[in-house]
């Protein structure tokens, strides 16, 4: 087995995707998580969820880094604060940080060329210091696979929304990803949007003995009332199918860019479809093929 080494940066909290993006990559044996970074608003918060949720899931030997707290340039809103990590952290935990997230990304990345993908599931200010820091890293990660951005070129695209959350957080950051070089696949709107989890299946994980399930259903239940519907779309999950089933998704290579002037609406993300271009957008996914592999993954032989 192609085992694919992996960093997930990751604003993990409120919205419960990133928790169930984090749960999948641990349930699947052909990803090797060498850390987990967080960045955005309360990134020690972030810090303990993420240890908590590697606890449930048995893999407390992975080491946490702390990153950015704030956008790269300007300081905005946190979106939703006050919500991270809703039942099941319990209050009282320490926060684990082996490091600076930035320090943890550009050492594993430059000690190890060519070997590490880069799972961006949050706003992306810790992968655009890393970059500036060390601007090799472009040419040394093997990829920056990111949960980001929409184009509106794909299937539905005149009603998607025109701005994502991660860009828009931190616009400039993201300019600096995008104009880097770096290998990057964009996993944006286009194709999230698409892609729900019900609350049947929700139920489905409430049922398993497993402790990592149970948080994740207590998580999404929260989340499903908080927003007063059944359904809620798989974000960040989908970016981390990327790596597992090549079926999932299907990409055109573009140029994109990053509009981040302090005109409305900053955040906006441009592609040009482009043969030589360093963005791989995915435009395309098979929904039910993923909710399969998602479950299959969660709940093993259950």
């Amino acid at each position: 087995m192609d085992v694919k080494r992996i960093i997930i940066d990751t604003d993990i909290g409120s919205d419960p995707d990133d928790s169930v993006a984090l749960a999948l990559a641990m349930r699947s044996p052909e990803l090797q998580i060498e850390g987990i970074t967080t960045v955005y608003g309360d990134v020690d918060l972030r810090a303990r969820l993420a240890k908590k949720m590697l606890r449930l899931g048995e893999k407390a030997d992975i080491p946490i880094y702390t990153g950015i707290s704030p956008s790269l340039l300007r300081n905005r809103e946190v979106w939703w604060g006050g919500h991270e990590g809703e039942g099941v952290l319990e209050g009282g935990e320490p926060t684990e940080s082996a490091g600076h997230a930035v320090d943890f990304i550009i050492e594993k990345i430059m000690n190890n060329p060519g070997q590490i993908t880069v799972i961006a599931i949050g706003p992306l200010a810790n992968v655009a210091a890393a970059l500036i820091r060390e601007p090799a890293i472009a040419t040394n990660v093997k990829q920056i696979l990111m949960m980001g951005g929409v184009t509106r070129l794909g299937k539905g695209g005149a009603s998607l929304p025109v701005l994502e959350h991660n860009i828009k957080c931190d616009p400039e950051a993201a300019s600096v990803v995008f104009a880097s070089g770096a290998p990057i696949v964009m996993v944006g709107l286009d194709v999230t949007m698409h892609v729900n989890i019900h609350r049947s299946e929700v139920q489905q994980l409430s049922r398993s003995t497993s402790p990592l399930n149970q948080a994740v259903s207590e998580m999404l239940g929260r989340w499903l009332d908080i927003c007063q519907r059944d359904f809620t779309a798989m974000h960040d999950p989908i970016a981390v199918s990327y790596l597992l089933d090549d079926a999932v998704l299907q990409t055109e290579r573009m140029n994109v860019t990053v509009e981040y002037d302090l005109r409305h609406p900053s955040g906006m993300t441009v592609a040009v479809p482009s043969e030589t271009g360093n963005v791989q957008v995915c435009l395309g996914v098979n929904s039910e093929r993923f909710i399969r592999l998602l479950m299959e993954r969660l709940l093993g032989n259950e």
